[in-house]
């Protein structure tokens, strides 16, 4: 009896480690977007007809109403505002945990990133670490230990800002949301956990605790996640002020207190995958019976606007930051803070 050949033992575990996500993974996005778009145009084209008019009648006339000047006016000293927060947690958590680095050095790299993420806002940051990498020498695990470190406060400041919204209009939202309350509390279990795997006893004789890609964690106390949290909050505070003001300009009444309440829950469940982002893509035309059209408008163009204004902000860092990037030149002492 012959040995079984070794290659075609192999070849299963190959193909196993190649294969793409299953079936139903690839098309769970389009469902969701087909459903949601089903969702919109079942509302649009009800409105519509109530007035008399076919739908691109009906948009023309919404989109014709608002005074743009205005919007503008609001809008790009958003985004520019938003920038500039943005950036600062990049050099806060990189001073801490990286390498001493100028606020203004940040700057480009961050302005660039968001080129790419309007692709995939990992793709951006993952050219940061690359710039950091590049520029200053820092390792490639840790500058990813960074990257993962902002994620992981912005999922709990999105998450904390969510459940004081939640807690002020929840009889206004849709229930699926009434979710989030659990998941705070779940999560906040789950941090406490994490704090004493990293930086206590639990995580004691753990070769995984020692791996370069968790050295922020490794070294950071609950008063920097806090201190993430509160200097990233001005951007959200910024938008329910912005926000509300917009959507006055479409021709829908809202008060500020009503957006702080809105605001948080449709940004967390917009980056939560599952049906609370289904729910929150649609939440605008829900939570404003009525105005679907001017809902439908509203927040198409608030968040395409906001990605793609900030792309342009990137262009005007692009030529430095590939100088900087690929010209060769190294940091500086001068970049140190």
């Amino acid at each position: 009896m012959t040995a079984p050949d070794s290659n075609s033992q192999q070849i299963p575990e190959e193909e196993a480690a190649t294969q793409g996500p299953a079936r139903w993974q690839q098309m769970l996005p389009w469902t969701i977007t087909i459903v949601c778009f089903g969702y919109l145009y079942t509302r649009l084209s009800g409105a519509a007809a109530r007035d008399g008019l076919g739908l691109f009648e009906y948009f023309a006339g919404i989109f014709g109403r608002v005074p743009w000047g205005q919007w503008l006016a609001l809008m790009i000293p958003y985004s520019a505002f938003f920038f500039l927060v943005d950036s600062l947690i990049v050099w806060r958590v990189v001073s801490w945990f990286n390498t001493p680095v100028k606020y203004s050095a940040i700057l480009p790299i961050r302005g660039s990133s968001y080129i790419l993420s309007i692709l995939n806002e990992q793709v951006g940051k993952g050219a940061m670490g690359l710039y950091l990498n590049r520029r200053y020498g820092v390792p490639g695990w840790e500058v990813g230990s960074s990257m993962i470190f902002i994620m992981f406060c912005e999922f709990f400041y999105l998450l904390g800002w969510a459940t004081i919204g939640w807690s002020m209009r929840s009889a206004e939202l849709p229930e699926v949301f009434g979710v989030i309350p659990w998941i705070s509390f779940s999560a906040a279990i789950f941090l406490c956990a994490w704090l004493l795997f990293f930086r206590g006893p639990l995580g004691n004789g753990v070769d995984l605790r020692d791996k370069p890609l968790f050295k922020s964690f490794r070294e950071a106390g609950p008063l920097r996640y806090l201190t993430i949290i509160v200097l990233r909050s001005p951007a959200l505070l910024a938008a329910v002020v912005v926000y509300t003001y917009a959507l006055n300009l479409f021709g829908v009444e809202a008060e500020m207190g009503q957006m702080l309440g809105y605001l948080p829950v449709i940004f967390f469940g917009a980056a939560t995958p599952g049906p609370m982002r289904t729910v929150a893509i649609t939440l605008w035309v829900i939570l404003f019976p009525g105005n679907e059209g001017e809902m439908a408008a509203f927040g198409f163009v608030q968040h395409n606007f906001f990605i793609f204004f900030n792309a342009a902000i990137g262009l005007l860092f692009l030529r430095r930051a590939n100088r900087e990037l690929f010209g060769g030149e190294s940091g500086e002492k001068s970049d140190a803070n």
